[in-house]
């Protein structure tokens, strides 16, 4: 009945892509001793009545290698994007300067860059885990054929397409945390 059956590979391929998308952007929220601009997107402010981006707020710069700087587009709002940095977890004190919030990136101690080692392990484990998802999700189609008449041959080749499309990517997040810790542990 269902020898026809073909898993559409693309589809897991392009959310697996999606997962390791989501990773690199968890990864460029790290900082790693250098101003990244991307370290302050999970920074929320509380603007008009509600959690807004920090790059919404105001243009977010990075003049020098240890230095990032806001300006705040409305004078009003530079105390709550002050406030919003200071509580965010990113270690950052933000100095003033009228509209323009100043970042002084300061050096990562061996302590902190251990912290953030085992943070990108963390977001690793969680890529991992959606790619695991995924693979039960074509698993689970595939078992489903099989049930409407796939055969067992059949149903073994795609069991280990599947299987061999996880591997590929836990690989790809394995490689891209040793990169994101190589570059984390860098004095």
């Amino acid at each position: 009945m269902s020898d026809d059956f073909e898993l559409d590979t693309d589809d897991l391929t392009r959310r697996m892509d999606g997962a390791l998308a989501a990773l690199r952007t968890e990864f460029a929220s790290l900082r790693t001793g250098r101003a990244s601009a991307s370290m302050l997107e999970p920074v929320q402010v509380d603007a008009y009545g509600q959690m807004t981006p920090i790059n919404q707020v105001g243009t977010v710069n990075v003049p020098e290698p240890r230095m990032v700087t806001i300006n705040v587009w409305d004078k009003g709002l530079v105390g709550k994007v002050e406030k919003a940095i200071r509580e965010s977890g990113l270690g950052i004190n933000p100095q003033l300067n009228g509209t323009i919030i100043m970042l002084p990136i300061p050096e990562l101690n061996e302590e902190r860059r251990r912290e953030l080692t085992k943070v990108a392990g963390n977001y690793a484990e969680h890529a991992r885990v959606a790619i695991r998802n995924l693979r039960r999700d074509g698993m689970d189609q595939v078992k489903k054929a099989k049930a409407d008449g796939l055969s067992e041959d059949d149903q073994k080749f795609w069991e280990s397409e599947v299987q061999d499309l996880t591997d590929t990517y836990v690989k790809k997040i394995d490689a891209m945390l040793e990169t994101k810790q190589a570059e984390i542990m860098q004095v």
